[in-house]
């Protein structure tokens, strides 16, 4: 006896063939791994070592307190970090971080703003880190600065030493 491969079959084979890559693809993604590892980015691994730090100087009572440090995690990446005492106004929501080598806000679109270095908004108080980006030299700044972009003003800043 000779099978004879109709259309009809073979649209069947393709269809029993797609059921069952599905149902394999979904026995091995619905494993039971009950503590799948979730890998946060914004956050130091390992140990976090503080190589200069600072605390915050409030500008314009916008309430800024706690303490900034610049460090290094065990995997030898950057991070700016604000300690669990931080506070500012955060009801503009345009509250940005800075790294700047003063304690003033000098933008210079002109020349890309060799003075400034935007590390990212600021959204809660208390313990914060903000990853530096790779390649990044850290070593010219001298202020971490809270810029409040829709008013225009600081909010505060801090002199990082060693």
């Amino acid at each position: 006896m000779v099978a004879v491969l109709t259309k009809q079959n073979l649209t069947i084979m393709k269809k029993s063939l797609i059921l069952l890559y599905v149902a394999f693809l979904g026995i091995i993604s619905c494993s039971d791994d009950k503590d799948p590892v979730f890998v946060d980015s914004t956050k130091p691994t390992g140990t976090f070592e503080i190589k200069r730090s600072g605390t915050f100087i409030d500008e314009n009572k916008a309430g800024s307190t706690g303490m900034a440090s610049l460090g290094v995690d065990s995997q030898g990446k950057e991070f700016l970090k604000f300690d669990e005492n931080f506070k500012t106004a955060l009801a503009t929501g345009t509250v940005t971080v800075y790294l700047s080598t003063s304690s003033k806000f000098m933008a210079d679109p002109e020349n890309g703003n060799p003075n400034l270095l935007a590390i990212g908004p600021v959204r809660m108080a208390g313990e914060n880190y903000f990853s530096i980006p790779a390649g990044t030299s850290t070593a010219k700044y001298t202020h971490v600065l809270l810029w409040c972009g829709s008013a225009g003003i600081p909010f505060g800043h801090a002199e990082i030493k060693n």
